[in-house]
């Protein structure tokens, strides 16, 4: 859904992009270029950005939305591989060559953001310059926290998995609420919903949370880091390694 920016303001096609961290970290030159072809969206909750075997024909930049890159499997059950928000982009495939993708990204919360058409994309890409440097350090973090979420979804509690997802989710919003039901928890871990309602009944009661009607506030972070696995800080170090908040022109 496209929509109309403000009429007295130019915030939506300048200083507006700024809030994903990829763009932001753009020199001017390359940014301005690509503000002239973005389109400010809105992202509902539940929307699909693409699904399995599908060409781009966008990338996403998302500003206040979480999207969810999901493997779904024949049977129609899926686990949760990466989140992206803020400090991303949705539809690495399409620059990395593949055109398509064998996972789905669906918005997991709703807001705002960007999106670029494929071959604008890939042209920026293909200039070899900043954009292309830039993409493939975010490519090798969301490579990584792919990864390690697959080795926490083998080797981790259904406790540690949930906090790392919550801090996850955290790191990429203001404030301390999230918006996230049970089943959609469950479908992100790929597990019964009666064991996400006990590990979220179990971090209420140790004071780390509080959970109602789909609505989770995080009351104690630090908490929630001692709680987590390793996955979490391997991830986050990561990020913080290879995206600078702004390259160098």
């Amino acid at each position: 859904m496209k929509l109309n920016p403000p009429e007295s303001s130019v915030m939506a096609t300048s200083t507006e992009p700024k809030k994903n961290h990829l763009l932001a970290a753009l020199p001017d030159t390359e940014l301005q270029r690509l503000l002239l072809q973005l389109e400010w969206i809105e992202l509902p909750l539940g929307q699909v950005l693409y699904e399995s075997g599908s060409a781009l024909s966008h990338v996403c930049f998302p500003t206040t939305a979480i999207v969810s890159l999901l493997y779904v499997m024949e049977n129609g059950a899926s686990a949760e591989i990466a989140v992206v928000g803020n400090e991303g982009v949705v539809g690495i495939s399409l620059f990395m060559g593949g055109e398509s993708t064998t996972s789905r990204a669906v918005v997991q919360r709703a807001g705002y953001g960007f999106r670029l058409k494929a071959q604008m994309m890939k042209d920026e890409f293909n200039r070899a310059g900043p954009v292309l440097h830039l993409m493939l350090r975010y490519t090798q973090a969301l490579i990584t926290q792919m990864a390690q979420t697959a080795v926490c979804n083998r080797h981790h509690s259904l406790d540690q998995q949930l906090c790392r997802s919550l801090l996850l989710s955290l790191d990429r919003l203001q404030g301390n609420e999230l918006l996230m039901t049970q089943e959609l928890i469950a479908n992100m871990l790929g597990v019964r919903r009666e064991g996400v309602t006990g590990s979220a009944l179990k971090l209420q009661n140790l004071g780390l949370i509080r959970y109602s009607r789909g609505r989770i506030s995080v009351l104690d972070r630090p908490g929630l880091e001692q709680r987590t696995c390793e996955c979490y800080a391997v991830v986050k170090r990561e990020y913080d390694r290879l995206l600078p908040h702004r390259l160098a022109t």
